[in-house]
């Protein structure tokens, strides 16, 4: 019963409270109707179905698409309250597709504007609502002893803990400048001489967790990776499962690291994980960075309570991305914690002078709620369904069958206190709730990757396939993230800094990534040799090279609307022109704006 509860919530968290899709019959004698299939099947028929686009000037109009999408999959004219919002409170997303990073947002761009007018601020570049100080203390000290604190820090303190559904009588949380010094704090103070394992499950290069890497070494610790295989990037099951299960007599192994989907491939790795590494003696830290608004309140993160937990916040969603890390540590395990040296890192929220504190109402919260008893009725009436559902369809398959489970208890936290402090764009995420966001980022994500797969150069004899997808393809549980890179009509790959420079110059941001950890089997040996290229192109022979894939990257949110998709991908399909990046170049020089750099990157490697 424990793993079928486990399985449940591994798997119906995400694919079936979400959407609205056809349910199995089952009466049916002769099987059910999948649900995936059929979601697949209408995002394929939201463009024009066996359709490839071979000239840009050929696509469909966004009205048209627009109308396809909403026939395809009716579900999706439910989610038009993200685009009320969007239209009301982030103005200044109307000619910026935003895709380049992840977060939550704290505050709205129309309530930054209203805090500039109301406090006087002549200049946009001072930092509204909120400022930070730097501490220099023990984190083992402050965890134990606490440390004194604004009513502004207290209160966004207590907003925080509520969003992201955990208890204060389970965790305290620690404000960090940001990711990478919560990372490196936590790896300052976690007991490696005596846990002296470390295991990360990342397919793509992540400073902030490489820097915990190299200070764990630096403190004794062996290091170890999850390797994902080439080229869907699902996680090896078989290697990792080897890695986290204890063969040894030793009782603590170490930390376990896990950020359950990725945030440049959108691959989603099972709860089970978390459970079988704490069976085996690991702490477990669940990096929630990747994770999409109200995700924190899924059934499947009730179900494992990580050790830690790491989450960031800026401060607008649009604009530059200032803000704070939280690192959360479950109060049961302070006592393992070393007496660590200064930690340089932990900071102080300090309120912008002049804010008002009383003059904001309380978060428009109710709906949360009512939600999350939805999803956990559905969830019920699913459980026999999930059971029958195909086991392949996830790596939760090749682990034990009968696990070691903690009781189920979820729970929801309260998030209809009120607040002194008005975070709008938390309390706009608390409105929309989980299974709107969800559905609406899985719609979208899944449009984009078919129509980036429906654009093929000319004249290319086979129909080459302009854009390369890595990771999963249209998935129903796939994540609203996606890593590509861009081919031209001769096969060579145009340099993912040159395709994010253009995108730029068009009002769309996109990031660039690293995937790492690819392995590959024998039958993509020859590959291999094509695709790999080191991380550091100015490193000298003989270093150890740290091999993998340049590409570009996108993320969605809860922000993101179908005209975003759309723009993105009517900008790829201009490489589809053999001349695009030529006409670029010249257009610049012909307004008489300066040639540079990174124009000359377009005949690299």
């Amino acid at each position: 019963m424990q793993s079928n509860c486990i399985r449940e919530a591994s798997k119906a968290c995400f694919n079936k409270c979400c959407l609205n899709l056809p349910e199995p019959h089952s009466s049916d004698p002769t099987g059910s109707i999948d649900p995936r299939r059929e979601f697949i099947s209408a995002i394929l028929l939201s463009i024009q179905p066996n359709t490839n686009f071979t000239n840009h000037e050929s696509l469909p109009s966004l009205t048209e698409l627009f109308s396809s999408l909403k026939n395809a999959v009716p579900y999706y004219s439910n989610t038009v309250l993200a685009d009320d919002i969007r239209s009301q409170e982030y103005s200044h997303l109307e000619n910026h597709v935003c895709l380049d990073y992840v977060g939550h947002g704290l505050f709205s761009y129309s309530q930054r504007q209203g805090f500039i007018t109301a406090n006087e601020i002549a200049s946009s570049s001072e930092s509204p609502f909120f400022d930070v100080s730097y501490n220099s203390i023990n984190l083992n000290s402050y965890l134990l002893y606490g440390n004194q604190e604004s009513e502004f820090q207290s209160e966004m303190r207590k907003r925080i803990i509520g969003y992201m559904n955990v208890f204060e009588e389970d965790y305290s949380l620690v404000f960090t400048a940001n990711q990478t010094s919560a990372f490196k704090i936590l790896a300052d103070s976690y007991p490696f001489h005596s846990n002296q394992n470390l295991l990360t499950v990342y397919d793509y290069e992540n400073e902030a967790v490489q820097g915990m890497v190299d200070s764990a070494k630096k403190r004794g610790a062996r290091a170890h990776s999850a390797v994902f295989s080439w080229p869907n990037f699902r996680v090896n099951s078989r290697k990792l499962r080897k890695m986290v299960i204890n063969k040894s007599k030793q009782k603590n192994r170490g930390l376990f690291v896990f950020p359950l989907q990725s945030r440049m491939t959108g691959s989603r790795y099972s709860y089970q994980w978390m459970n079988l590494a704490r069976e085996n003696g690991w702490h477990v830290l669940l990096d929630a960075s990747a994770l999409g608004a109200k995700d924190m309140e899924t059934l499947g993160l009730s179900l494992f309570q990580p050790d830690f937990l790491i989450c960031s916040f800026f401060k607008i969603f649009g604009e530059n991305p200032s803000g704070f890390c939280c690192l959360f540590i479950k109060k049961s395990i302070f006592s393992d914690l070393n007496q660590s040296s200064t930690s340089m890192g932990i900071i102080s929220l300090i309120p912008t002078k002049g804010l008002n504190e009383n003059q904001t109402t309380p978060p428009s919260s109710s709906s949360i709620s009512r939600q999350i008893n939805e999803e956990t009725q559905e969830f019920q009436e699913n459980k026999e369904q999930v059971d029958k559902e195909p086991s392949s369809s996830s790596e939760i398959v090749e682990l034990e069958e009968n696990p070691k489970s903690t009781q189920f208890k979820p729970k929801i936290h309260d998030t209809t206190k009120n607040s002194a402090i008005e975070c709008r764009a938390l309390d706009h995420a608390d409105k929309l709730g989980l299974i709107l966001i969800s559905s609406r980022t899985r719609c979208l994500i899944n449009w984009l990757v078919n129509a980036l797969l429906t654009l093929r150069h000319p004249h290319s004899g086979n129909g080459l396939s302009l854009v390369r997808i890595y990771g999963p393809r249209i998935k129903l549980d796939r994540g609203p993230a996606l890593a590509f890179n861009v081919y031209d009509w001769k096969g060579e790959r145009v340099n993912p800094i040159l395709v994010q420079k253009l995108a730029d110059r068009n009002n769309i941001s996109l990031n660039l990534g690293f995937l790492k950890n690819i392995w590959f089997t024998d039958d993509f040996q020859e590959e291999k040799e094509k695709v790999l290229e080191n991380r550091r192109i100015s490193e000298k022979k003989g270093k150890q090279q740290d091999l993998g894939v340049w590409v570009v990257s996108i993320s969605l949110g809860m922000l993101s609307n179908f005209e975003d998709m759309y723009r993105i991908w009517g900008f790829v399909s201009r490489f589809l022109d053999a001349d695009f990046v030529e006409k670029e170049r010249w257009r610049y020089t012909a307004l008489n704006q300066t040639t540079v750099d990174w124009l000359r990157c377009k005949n690299a490697n």
